[in-house]
């Protein structure tokens, strides 16, 4: 059976559910200045994260440095109260790598679900890990901003004008490739997507407890022994939802849980189907 949904009705989908969201939802002009932007940059990219340096050691894999900087120069660095932090890209990137190395090829290729796709960084450090490993695979992610209507992203390419998410990620068309967009709320969404099996997935959408084991769960029902969930934001004290959801999946010792916080504001987890 064929697991992939139809890459022609998933964009049909998405363009209708364009015209039930709100257009400009990070302003209606540039956030900063260019130079703040690149400064961000600077301060961001220059702090070490040994934790992370550990992880990819014991992975055995690495995104490119350069690769992953110029992508979160374009994706991640914005304007927030919190310090800037990307790191999620190197773990996802490293693990998925780790994943396709440990398991053979499937028929159809590999299946993988994100929540949260906002400005598409993490999609596009888990689309570089197929490319570079050569493995055939889609990834499914679902966000209720538009991927086709043009907008300030709060991002140093808000100094070129509005683009749509598309234009935005335009620099990387081989990795593109392999990404199926999908606007709305994820429980919405997740039921229309006909996926039977996912390999792999990344659940960053709605914070609260109930969603994250909604998310959870339908992933869950479409894994097997060795399968990935990578879950954002398992931060003590300010994502609590996160926090008590991931606990309770591990207290239902269907997957073996892997934790790492890296700052006081950024927290993961990895979870392993037994």
């Amino acid at each position: 059976m064929n697991t992939m949904p139809s890459l022609k009705s998933f964009l049909k989908d998405s363009i209708l559910r364009d015209r039930a969201f709100p257009v400009d939802p990070f302003g209606t002009a540039p956030q900063a200045s260019r130079e703040r932007y690149l400064q961000l940059y600077d301060e961001a990219r220059s702090v070490p994260y040994p934790e992370i340096d550990a992880v990819e050691k014991s992975l055995g894999y690495a995104i490119e440095r350069r690769e992953l900087e110029t992508l979160a120069l374009h994706t991640q660095i914005v304007i927030k109260k919190s310090k800037l932090n990307y790191q999620h890209g190197r773990l996802l990137y490293a693990s998925l790598r780790r994943y396709l190395a440990d398991h053979p090829p499937v028929k159809g290729g590999v299946t993988i679900l994100e929540t949260g796709t906002a400005r598409g960084f993490s999609t596009l450090c888990m689309a570089k890990a197929i490319t570079d490993s050569g493995a055939n695979g889609k990834i499914i992610t679902i966000d209720i901003l538009s991927h086709n209507i043009p907008m300030f992203w709060n991002c140093i390419d808000d100094h070129d004008g509005k683009k749509t998410r598309q234009e935005l990620l335009s620099p990387w068309q081989e990795e593109l490739n392999h990404i199926v967009f999908v606007q709305g709320w994820t429980k919405a969404q997740l039921e229309r997507t006909g996926l039977s099996r996912i390999h792999f997935a990344f659940l960053d959408a709605q914070h609260t407890k109930e969603d994250v084991l909604f998310e959870y769960v339908y992933v869950r029902d479409r894994q097997v022994t060795g399968d990935m969930i990578v879950f954002d934001d398992v931060t003590p004290g300010l994502f609590d939802g996160v926090i008590a959801a991931v606990n309770q999946i591990e207290s239902d010792g269907l997957y073996t849980i892997e934790r790492l916080t890296v700052s006081n504001e950024r927290g993961y987890a990895i979870a392993r189907r037994n």
